[in-house]
């Protein structure tokens, strides 16, 4: 095994990682049900969009507030390092099928979250300043493998150099698209509002947004470069959560970006919060390495191996479907294309049959505002709902009901066009990975990637 394998480093960072990770993410579970949108989006809604493969995630009705307080717990324990192991799986599990219950609520930030859940299920985040290792001296660690701590900084870097990439297309660079749309409607915002009213503004914030993406991860790398970049992570993901409503996204990043800094610098953080719990300087500086047994370090660098792999080729699959990415969205999700399109939309149903019944459908009495707006602009949710609508009706006088769709949709400030095929009955189309035909063309092109 090359010698990289072998290298130790100090376990400060990685335990640092868990405690704000942990309570970012027990602060966004209070924040959620403090707003009151556990209810909101996942007990009022009559029916759900399942991901491709995962109907097997329900809703659960009533009991979700008890799944989000497994969550909630479970992120809680994460951060103090108490029962770190069962924590982490539990805390992975419960996000992820949050996530996992209906497309309406898709955020990339759902997804990186899972993600770093997933990885820190195989890292000894635990061994270092938490409960776990304050009660087993067995445990405790200020030195562990050095692959442990850059498998989160290559995994923070995929992601801002995705969206980077992402974001050379010609409708992002040439075009200010879709910042020329929304920068404007933030004009009155004290001090900086009345720059929006620049035409120029969208295209300094749209060039800016791909060096920023492109470049952050390497800049954080760098020991000379890490403060000015920290600056720059805080200045950029602040002024995004000032300007667009995207959750806790910008404070993600923020807190995942620490990890790049030295051991030095979580040291002397780890240090000061043990003054204040009146930690022993003996629990704070054990003098072991953390190390797994030569099976399980295999085993574990072989399943990192193929998660960076999926990472790599996963955002490329859309390269495998026909049409424009932006317009079909076949292989858009995972992959980190973030706030990179503007979509608008209304999408109008009719259900017949041959024996001449027919129905405009009025969407309201089946979604949400959020799941009808979210639907009308995304083809594999108007398909799913064309079958909740077909199933509907079926038992409801309709005999082998035939759902056909009107949608317009407005791309990145073009006028609106047909999406779907009006002609299509979307009762007899099923979801699959194979392109979908009745996706109407684009006749346009973003060029890029």
């Amino acid at each position: 095994m090359p010698a990289y394998f072998h290298r130790t480093t100090p376990a400060a960072p990685l335990a640092l990682f868990r405690l704000l990770f942990g309570l970012m993410l027990f602060g966004s579970i209070v924040r959620f049900w403090s707003n009151g949108w556990i209810a909101e989006l996942y007990e009022k809604p009559h029916y759900f969009f399942p991901f491709y493969g995962f109907e097997f995630v329900k809703p659960l009705g009533e009991y979700t507030c008890l799944l989000f307080m497994i969550c909630g717990v479970s992120a809680l324990l994460v951060a103090i390092g108490l029962f770190y192991r069962v924590a982490i799986v539990s805390l992975f599990l419960s996000f992820s099928y949050i996530e996992l219950i209906d497309k309406s609520t898709y955020l990339n930030h759902y997804y990186f979250v899972s993600m770093i859940c997933l990885l820190l299920m195989f890292l000894p985040a635990h061994a270092y300043f938490s409960v776990d290792a304050y009660r087993s001296r067995a445990l405790l660690a200020d030195q562990i493998p050095a692959w442990c701590i850059d498998a989160l900084k290559l995994f923070v870097a995929l992601l801002y150099v995705f969206a980077g990439l992402a974001k050379l297309n010609s409708d992002w660079i040439l075009h200010a698209q879709p910042l020329r749309i929304w920068l404007p409607a933030h004009n009155d915002l004290p001090l900086i509002g009345f720059l929006f009213n620049y035409p120029w503004i969208p295209y300094v914030f749209s060039v800016f947004g791909c060096i920023y993406d492109l470049s952050i991860p390497f800049l954080l790398w760098n020991h000379a470069t890490r403060p000015f970049a920290y600056v720059a992570v805080v200045v950029f993901h602040g002024l995004t959560a000032l300007l667009f409503p995207i959750g806790m996204f910008p404070y993600v990043m923020m807190v995942t970006a620490l990890i790049f800094f030295s051991p030095s610098v979580h040291q002397r953080i780890i240090n000061q919060l043990g003054k204040w719990l009146s930690a022993s300087s003996q629990f704070l500086r054990p003098r072991r390495t953390y190390r797994y047994s030569p099976g399980v370090k295999t085993a574990i660098l072989t399943l990192f191996g193929l998660f960076f792999i999926v990472q790599l080729l996963f955002p490329f699959r859309y390269l495998l479907y026909p049409g424009e990415l932006f317009w079909t969205e076949q292989g858009y999700r995972f992959s980190w294309r973030v706030m990179l399109m503007e979509k608008a939309g209304y999408a109008q149903f009719m259900i017949k049959d041959r024996f001449g019944h027919q129905t405009i459908v009025n969407n309201s009495r089946f979604l949400t505002p959020l799941q009808e707006k979210m639907m009308a602009t995304q083809p594999d949710m108007l398909l799913q709902y064309a079958h909740i609508l077909r199933d509907y009706y079926a038992k409801n006088g309709f005999h082998n009901p035939e759902v056909y769709v009107d949608s317009y949709v407005a791309l990145n400030g073009r006028l609106g066009k047909p999406l779907i095929d009006p002609t299509i009955n979307l009762a007899n189309e099923q979801d699959s990975f194979k392109p979908k035909a009745w996706i109407t063309p684009f006749h346009d092109t973003i060029y890029g990637f």
